[in-house]
């Protein structure tokens, strides 16, 4: 499963690899040792918001980081409508 990608999401995804001080190259070779298989290349189209995230790969960044993910979803609000 996939999660769609909004342009907070992915400027929270690299403000968390910038204060990590890791490249993506590193991210992802940290990723990769826990299971994922996402490469470098991938996970700069998400970064960029051109990809979507697996949820597996957010799980890998969550321990990564060691944060909790909430810390992806910082600044997203949710917008209701009223759909008749």
């Amino acid at each position: 499963m996939k999660l769609l990608i909004n342009d907070t999401f992915t400027a929270n995804l690299g403000v968390l690899r910038n204060k990590s001080g890791l490249t993506q190259q590193a991210l992802t070779d940290k990723m990769q040792l826990l299971g994922s298989s996402l490469s470098r290349s991938s996970y700069a189209k998400i970064e960029c918001g051109l990809s979507n995230i697996k949820i597996t790969d957010l799980a890998a960044l969550k321990e990564v980081y060691h944060i909790s993910y909430d810390d992806f979803f910082q600044g997203i609000t949710i917008i209701e409508t009223d759909e008749s």
